[in-house]
Order: structure tokens, then C-alpha cells, then sequence
């Protein structure tokens, strides 16, 4: 797995999303998503939410994603 299809994945799965993905090993990364989707959720919700566009792959091909989830105004973007 790598970053850049970790990021297709979740903007596909979250249309009008912006998805920055690091990670340097194939195992292990780091996601910043600006989402307005996210707008009035709890961080837990807004994480399952990112979790669901990689399915099946979250504990397989991907062992551990961190996660920063922000709306555009949460960014600083709007």
C-alpha cells in the first residue's frame, strides 16, 4: 500500500474531500483530511467515516492510519 492510493481511496470515498497521506513503510501512516462532511461530528465519527472509503484494507494492507480530520474553516481554508 502507499500513500498516494491511500489518498485516492479516501477522496473517492468522501467526494469534495482533500486528503494528505504520508507513510514510509507500506504499513504505517499519517492522513490529514479536510472534509465539510465533518461539519457538527465528534472526531470518533469523523474517523469511521475516513475508515469506511479504505474498508477491508484498515488491519490488512494498512496496520495503523493516524488521523487529523478538519472541516475547511477547522483548516483555516474557508
Amino acid at each position: 500500500m502507499n500513500p498516494e492510493t491511500i489518498r485516492e481511496l479516501i477522496e473517492a470515498g468522501l467526494p469534495g474531500s482533500r486528503a494528505e497521506v504520508q507513510g514510509d513503510d507500506g504499513v504505517h501512516f499519517e492522513a490529514r483530511v479536510v472534509f465539510d462532511g465533518f461539519a457538527g461530528k465528534l472526531p470518533l465519527a469523523r474517523h469511521r467515516m475516513v475508515y469506511a472509503t479504505l474498508g477491508e484494507r484498515m488491519g490488512g494492507e494498512i496496520h495503523a492510519l493516524s488521523l487529523k480530520t478538519h472541516t475547511r474553516v477547522e483548516a483555516g481554508e474557508a
